[in-house]
């Protein structure tokens, strides 16, 4: 009967859609009639009204013009002081004649629309629309007020010495956020709609002087080419038009801080911001863009070159330690001296396990309680990750389910993991880990340089945007060689080639 009742209530649906679509009065509303009796009927029917109730008609007269209007505005995305003390006051207080409505309001971005269609997705976004008896168009008036929370500090990219400030869920505020660190005419902000159903706004933010061509005009054909209806934040935007979507490695750039974002602008790449991201994505994305943090720049020379050789150390040692492990307790037993050796047997005397299976349940117990701590309440998140672990490491050693060693070198590559800053980065190395390690258990010492060797053989494959995804490393592009090691910031002259930059050079001195 349940399921009846769905299906009946399901045709229904389908009937009335029909029926909506099949009404003469929205077949001729196209454009703006001037009869304001007429457009009020096609609107109200588009928007359900009255039976929606986030749907507002307010019906005043211009005594100034002796006419009539009606505005229209979603009282859950405008905001309504805005609408009383900036559109509705000074047409129905004024004294003069008004001889154009765009002049008689106070609010800020008032423009003229012919097309029902256009004015409709301008009224979603929390704009309002005034109709005025006997015009063939009407007026939007920019009010949107969404709800959303203020700008704090991030969450994952935490820096020491850089500004304190992450992206939110609205987009006008993180453009804003990049717009007041580059006080330059060139800054270009482009717009484009997408999801049939949802009609959601992406920004492609760029420097129009600095940015390349091919990588604007990819980064458009891509998000134009999703037919999806609805894309609701950057989240799924970026499943959409990455470059392989069923690969490991992420090919496009996720960051939450604007100093970041407006960085990378001024070299010359592409940043998409969206509503409902508090975070930007950045095309094209190479390796070392993920490898790099904010503060490697903002320490001096020295320290922040000390991060990144901690950062590659934190790197092998997550993704080799358990299968080095692995490949010499095994196969290359000759290669520990013989205390040591001794002391691994001993301590792996009453465990019954091989020593392959020992380390995958360990390495899946780390990864669980890991997940556990992210999903858990914030207050009680590293409460669990803690004493699960040493819960978990100590019990498993007196039941002898887990040899002491094996708790190290899990302990060890799973605290490494951590040193890496980028979230989807994170989630690669840690996935590629098991890999070592199944290779490392079959074939010993061999199958971890096999394997080694066709994960660089697949990063060399990988393109982001067109540009390759070891650049400027390999293959060789003209830069500052800001890859492993970074140069002083005097030295620093060249953009990153890669990305088609139409001034490559960073000296202002050179440029003249």
């Amino acid at each position: 009967m349940r399921n009846s009742f769905f299906k009946k209530s399901k045709m229904f649906t389908l009937e009335m859609s029909k029926e909506c679509l099949d009404d003469p009065i929205l077949q001729k509303g196209e454009f703006f009639s001037g009869d304001i009796s007429l457009d009020s009927t096609i609107i109200k029917q588009i928007y359900s009204y009255p039976t929606n109730i986030d749907f507002m008609i307010r019906e005043l007269t211009i005594h100034a013009m002796e006419q009539k209007a009606v505005l229209f505005y979603i009282p859950s995305l405008a905001d309504p002081k805005l609408i009383d003390e900036g559109i509705i006051k000074p047409l129905i207080t004024t004294g003069n004649v008004i001889e154009d409505v765009r002049s008689a309001i106070s609010a800020s971005g008032v423009s003229e629309e012919r097309e029902i269609n256009n004015a409709i997705k301008e009224l979603n976004t929390g704009d309002t629309l005034l109709l005025v008896e006997g015009q063939a168009q009407g007026y939007l008036i920019r009010t949107s007020k969404a709800a959303g929370r203020n700008v704090e500090k991030p969450q994952n990219e935490t820096t020491l010495l850089g500004p304190k400030e992450s992206f939110v869920e609205k987009a006008d505020v993180n453009i804003s956020l990049i717009r007041k660190k580059i006080h330059s005419e060139d800054f270009t902000v482009e717009k484009m709609v997408i999801g049939e159903r949802s009609k959601n706004e992406v920004y492609i933010i760029y420097n129009r002087e600095l940015a390349g061509v091919e990588v604007v005009s990819e980064v458009k054909a891509r998000i134009g080419a999703i037919t999806k209806d609805a894309v609701q934040n950057l989240s799924l935007l970026v499943q959409h038009i990455e470059d392989r979507k069923r690969g490991l490695l992420p090919t496009i750039l996720q960051t939450e801080r604007p100093d970041r974002a407006a960085t990378f602008i001024e070299d010359g790449y592409v940043v998409i911001a969206m509503n409902n991201s508090p975070f930007a994505l950045v095309t094209p994305a190479t390796f070392w863009s993920f490898f790099h943090t904010g503060d490697d720049h903002y320490l001096r020379f020295v320290y922040g070159n000390f991060t990144r050789i901690l950062r590659i150390l934190a790197m092998f040692i997550t993704l080799f330690t358990p299968s080095i492990y692995i490949a010499i307790t095994n196969y290359h037993m000759e290669m520990l001296p013989t205390d040591l050796l001794l002391a691994i047997a001993g301590a792996r005397e009453m465990v019954p396990f091989p020593a392959i299976i020992e380390l995958l349940l360990l390495e899946t117990a780390f990864e669980l309680i890991r997940e556990a701590g992210i999903r858990v309440p914030v207050p009680i998140g590293p409460t669990i990750g803690i004493v699960g672990a040493l819960i978990l490491g100590q019990a498993g050693v007196e039941a002898n389910v887990f040899s002491p060693i094996v708790v190290i070198v899990v302990a060890l590559s799973g605290l490494s993991s951590y040193a890496i800053g980028d979230v989807n980065l994170n989630y690669s190395i840690r996935i590629a880990r098991f890999g070592f390690l199944v290779a490392a258990g079959l074939f010993g010492i061999f199958g971890m340089v096999s394997c080694f060797i066709v994960c660089l053989a697949y990063l060399t494959t990988l393109k982001s945007f067109g540009v390759p995804y070891l650049a400027p490393l390999t293959p060789k592009y003209k830069s500052s060689d800001d890859t492993i090691f970074r140069k002083i910031l005097s030295n620093e002259n060249l953009r990153p080639g890669f990305t088609k930059t139409k001034d490559i050079t960073k000296d202002v001195i050179r440029n003249k």
